[in-house]
This record gives C-alpha cells, structure tokens and sequence, in this order.
C-alpha cells in the first residue's frame, strides 16, 4: 500500500489540474497556483504535487520556467515529438511511414489553405519563394523551405494539421540529418523543388484547390525518391 500510494497522490494532482482546465478555470498562459497551496488544497504531500507538474511538462500540458512556475501551455508538439521519436528508436515506424503521414497531410492542408489564406499569408508565401530562388546559402534556404512549408499548414486553419506537421517536420529533421539540404542542392531536383514551390503558391493565390493538391503530391513525389535512395544506400 505504500509503494501505491505516492502515485495515488500524483494522479490525484494531474486530475485536478486536468479539471480545471476543463471547466474553464485554468486557460492557456494562465500560471498555476503554488506547489505549497496546491498540496494543502488537495491534501497530499509537495513531492506528489511535483511529480504531477514533472508529468504535465512532459506531455506538455504545462510548461515549468524557473523562477516563473507552472504555467498552462498545451505545448503537445513537444509531447508528439517526443511520442514519434520514440516509436522510430524502437522500430514501430520508419522513414517511409513519417513521410507517408507528412504527405496526407500537407495535401490536406494545402486545399483547406486554396479556400482559406489570406491576403497576407499569399504574400508571406510569395516573398519566400522569392527568397528561395535568389539565396545560395544552403542553411538558409533549408530555414526558408521549412517557413513556407508551415505558412501553408497555418493559412489551412486546422490546429490539429499544424501541431502535427511541426511535429513530423521536426522527427523527419531529426533523424533524416540535412535531407532538405541535400534535394534543395541536386540540381536536378532543386531546380524542379524550386518549380513546385512557385506552382504551389500560384495556385493558392488564384484559389485552385485541384492545382495546388497536384504540386503538393509532386513534392512528395521528391521527397520519397529520396527517401528511398536513403534507405538503398543504408
């Protein structure tokens, strides 16, 4: 019973807090009540309510700043990172799965974006592609590409398609080290990324959903041939 109940006790906590957000009473960028008021309101000890904060960190329902507190975040990018890292260290998914993931949802959030950017957002996508064809620094095209990719995934206005690109994005960079950089730099495929990136702006300035879905699917059409090439040479 003893070893029991320390984690009775820290699941007391995370259910307390999960509560309050859920009735509304904690928002997000809220801070939490102090370690010390929190274990006397719920009558269990300091240790528990930090091994309750320590969980939420991690999932990323809160974040811990030192000197700051607790704070409400809903940082699940951090948690979702931490979740597909995982199941790729201990082989439940690969490189061609990730990616696979990452195409069905970028061509989502591309025909959600043809009916939903804005003004602003088709020019912030013009300017990178600008960019992108000028600049032959190598680092700072990857940073480019990566900016143009997401400004797609914000304009299709689903949260849930942007939390989880951040994240494959970030895994795919993680464990594809300098894949980015390696087909902006082909020739051949640099110049044809280069093309798509144009079509794929084009099309959502003029609204054609079809056309911006097709220059998507070419994209990833890239992105697998040299996936496949890596895994070959692996």
């Amino acid at each position: 019973m003893e070893i029991k109940e320390p984690g009775k006790a820290y699941e007391k906590v995370i259910e307390y807090i999960k509560a309050e957000i859920l009735h509304g009473d904690l928002k997000q960028g809220q801070k939490l009540p102090p370690e010390r008021e929190l274990a006397e309101q719920l009558g269990v000890s300091r240790n528990s309510v930090r091994e309750a904060l320590r969980t939420l960190d991690v999932i990323g329902i809160i974040t811990s700043t030192q000197g700051a507190g607790n704070c409400v975040s809903c940082n699940f990018e951090k948690s979702l990172v931490e979740a597909m890292s995982m199941m790729f260290l201990m082989q439940k998914t690969d490189y061609v799965q990730l990616s696979e993931l990452r195409r069905g949802l970028e061509e989502q959030a591309i025909m959600l974006a043809a009916d939903r950017i804005t003004a602003e957002q088709i020019h912030q996508l013009e300017e990178l592609v600008k960019k992108l064809s000028l600049n032959e620094n190598e680092t700072a095209n990857v940073i480019l590409d990566k900016k143009l990719h997401y400004t797609i995934a914000q304009a299709s206005g689903n949260e849930l398609i942007i939390s989880i690109l951040q994240a494959l994005s970030d895994v795919m960079d993680l464990f594809i080290s300098d894949l980015r950089k390696k087909i902006l730099y082909k020739d051949r495929d640099g110049n044809r990324l280069q093309g798509i990136h144009e079509r794929m702006v084009e099309c959502l300035k003029t609204r054609d959903k079809q056309g911006a879905y097709e220059a998507m699917s070419s994209h990833f059409r890239i992105i697998d041939e040299n996936i496949g090439t890596l895994i070959e040479n692996s």
